[in-house]
């Protein structure tokens, strides 16, 4: 109790009397006797009231609905916070009219006071806080989806949303929302449960927009500087009967500001005249209706037929159309049967969206699976894909039925030859090309690049006819202190095979080998079309400025100054390095959405890394195999595709073109040609390497 009242004594010391009863309301607070304490601050209330002493007339008054709050008698609490927050006005003072909104906020909130939380409103509008403003919008969410009124609780998160998406625009902390869905550090947790809501309703469209938000969001958390571009600015549209709603709503708010502030005006003056009195008596009154207004607004026949409106026409919503037909336009262009897949890890189910060029909607599907198992199951074969000779099929298969299998036959109907994944939470920690029906591996059926959002990814932009290559690598070991930690990297004995390799499949290679290879070089990127980096890297959960890329003479980068490279002209970076992408414990994936989003920030259009581990010399392999089938005239996620499938099947054929670019295909580990390979076929080593970004 104590945190309320540190002004207090400060505020009572020249009044021997207030201060005398007020100290026996603390006495009595003390010693847990709450009515005693109760009456001693009325009396103090009074007495500075009779004294028009306003300053201490708050203060008491914000004691005393403090004190009423902490004994669950929201109506004092709400009456006393009220006065306080009037007399706060009179003195101008914005930090405590602040405070006590947000007292009044919590009052509330606890008495599931709809109508006051929507007055709220009008106050942080007034006073221009859009971080509270959306705070309240989604407690008043929250509160109408606890009293079974999913489609006004879907229309509060929505505007919670598009305030949190201008907030970023301006690089504001993002709005809390820290009652009953999720807590303050992750309030982007709201995203996910709107995208939940949604597909519960079967509104998909929109479920399937909110995801794509929720991954800038996830991005923009990690990395701290993600922008709003024309796409994501726009944020969640409203449906026409959503939107009549909020049109009434925010007439009654508007009004209220301009009574309020009239009324502020008033109050301020010394004296009144004949028609200001009669004036403020007018304020006064229809500042009553008002809220009556806001009382009798949910139970209205008005709100309760666009309700019954918004139930009638689910499921073949048109709102977001346009956006949802720009995007299948995107990926009609491609030319190359593709479609976009999110999935959303929910606590006890697995939803699938598809968007596809053929589907007048997004599909979905939904997976009855818990979040604990799937992401043990995701750890348990992260650990079978990073030991060789494990066997992987069980686990494999399993993931495939949770996944996959359940699109199946739309994926076969729709003809899908690419799938554009955008992966939710630890799903990102594996490769859907590792997934294996029974009979053939996901990749062996589908090309597959991942991106971090749609909104952020440019997938249509050509590639550079003729690669040329900048190769930097790192073959010597190396210790590295990076903040408090020390990495120690063991050598990379193939690192300059791979290059030499390369070098020889791309004439235009330029090659920088150690201490040749230094953070002096990166303003040479971007004269390539490919920047190819041998070398190590670590890119953690957590901490963007612990994520690095090391050069070649023993320089670390950190990923954030990788937003900085020069890059624009670059189709592809590689990053063949032994440990890419993820750090030493399982997170929730951002930070490969940083990697990708970092470098196409810079200019890139796509990055390929790994996400284990991944043998020196298993890498020299499948790399090769990439770069003969990119230089035969196969796109990047082809290419890739291709190389796989080389390393699977020992077959060097399916990387064969119309250029006739070829290269012998040696297993490092026996010194044996690929076809007479005996281990490579384990995922371990082909399925590391993922594709993010444009594909093309």
């Amino acid at each position: 109790m104590v945190r309320y009242y540190s002004n207090l004594a400060e505020a009572s010391e020249d009044s021997s009397q207030i201060f005398f009863v007020m100290s026996n309301a603390f006495r009595h607070l003390g010693r847990g006797q709450t009515l005693e304490a109760i009456q001693h601050f009325q009396q103090a209330l009074a007495i500075a009231q009779e004294q028009n002493d306003t300053l201490k007339s708050a203060h008491i008054a914000k004691q005393l609905g403090l004190v009423y709050m902490d004994s669950e008698d929201y109506s004092s609490a709400s009456t006393h916070l009220q006065l306080a927050l009037d007399y706060y006005q009179q003195l101008n003072n914005p930090e405590e009219v602040l405070a006590i909104l947000e007292y009044l906020k919590n009052v509330y909130i606890e008495a599931k006071d709809v109508p006051q939380l929507l007055q709220l409103v009008s106050g942080f509008q007034d006073i221009d806080n859009p971080r509270e403003q959306a705070s309240t919008l989604y407690s008043i969410g929250y509160i109408l989806e606890q009293q079974n009124q999913p489609e006004l609780a879907i229309l509060f998160y929505k505007q919670y949303v598009n305030i949190s998406e201008q907030l970023r625009s301006d690089s504001q902390p993002m709005p809390t929302a820290n009652q009953g869905i999720c807590d303050e550090e992750n309030p982007f947790e709201v995203y996910r449960h709107l995208a939940d809501l949604l597909l519960r309703s079967d509104r998909v469209l929109e479920a399937q927009r909110v995801l794509d938000l929720l991954k800038v969001q996830e991005l923009a958390e990690y990395l701290q500087d993600v922008q709003r571009n024309s796409d994501t600015q726009e944020g969640i549209a409203n449906r026409p009967p959503e939107q009549q709603i909020q049109n009434e709503l925010q007439a009654l708010i508007d009004r209220t500001i301009v009574i309020q502030r009239e009324l502020y005006n008033l109050r301020n003056l010394a004296t009144l005249t004949s028609e200001q009195e009669t004036r403020f008596i007018e304020l006064t009154s229809e500042s009553r209706q008002l809220g009556q207004a806001f009382i009798a607004f949910w139970d209205s026949q008005f709100v309760q037929g666009q309700v019954a409106l918004l139930r009638q026409t689910t499921g073949g919503e048109s709102l977001d159309l346009k956006n949802y037909k720009i995007l299948q336009e995107k990926l009609a262009e491609l030319d190359q049967n593709a479609v976009l897949l999110y999935p959303l890890v929910l606590e006890e189910r697995l939803e699938l969206v598809l968007v596809a060029p053929g589907a007048a909607t997004p599909i979905r599907e939904t997976v009855t699976v818990n979040k604990r198992d799937l992401n043990e199951a995701i750890a348990e074969y992260r650990s079978i894909l990073q030991t060789p000779y494990r066997n992987y099929l069980p686990s494999a298969q399993y993931l495939y039925s949770l996944l996959l299998e359940p699109l199946a036959d739309e994926l076969d109907a729709l003809g899908a030859e690419t799938i554009i994944y955008a992966p939710d939470g630890q799903l990102r920690y594996i490769p859907l090309s590792a997934l294996h029906d029974g009979e053939q591996w996901a990749v062996e059926k589908y090309r597959i690049n991942n991106i971090t959002a749609a909104s952020l990814t440019n997938l249509d932009r050509l590639p550079q006819q003729e690669p040329t290559v900048f190769a930097g690598a790192l073959t010597e070991s190396r210790t590295v202190p990076v903040g408090d930690r020390q990495f120690v990297f063991d050598a990379l004995p193939f690192a300059r095979q791979e290059v030499e390799n390369l070098a020889t499949l791309v004439p235009d290679t330029r090659k920088l080998l150690d201490d040749e290879f230094s953070p002096d070089t990166i303003n040479l990127m971007g004269r390539y079309s490919i920047v190819h980096l041998a070398t190590h890297a670590s890119f953690m959960p957590g901490d963007e400025e612990n994520s690095f890329i090391l050069f070649g003479d023993g320089t670390p980068i950190s990923l954030k100054e990788v937003a900085n490279w020069p890059l624009n002209n670059v189709d592809l970076v590689v990053l063949s390095a032994c440990q890419t992408a993820v750090g030493d414990s399982l997170g929730d994936g951002r930070e490969i959405l940083g990697l990708g989003y970092r470098m196409q920030q810079a200019g890139a259009d796509a990055a390929i890394a790994s996400l284990w581990s991944v043998s020196d010399g298993g890498t020299q392999v499948l790399m090769d195999a990439f770069y003969a089938a990119l230089n035969n005239g196969y796109s990047k996620a082809e290419a890739l595709q291709r190389a796989q499938r080389a390393l699977i099947t020992g077959d060097e054929t399916v990387l064969a073109g119309e250029r006739g670019v070829t290269i012998e295909l040696i297993d490092t580990h026996t010194g044996q040609p690929l076809h007479q390979s005996t281990n490579l076929d384990h995922p371990y080593y082909w399925a590391p390497f993922i594709l993010i970004g444009n594909g093309l």
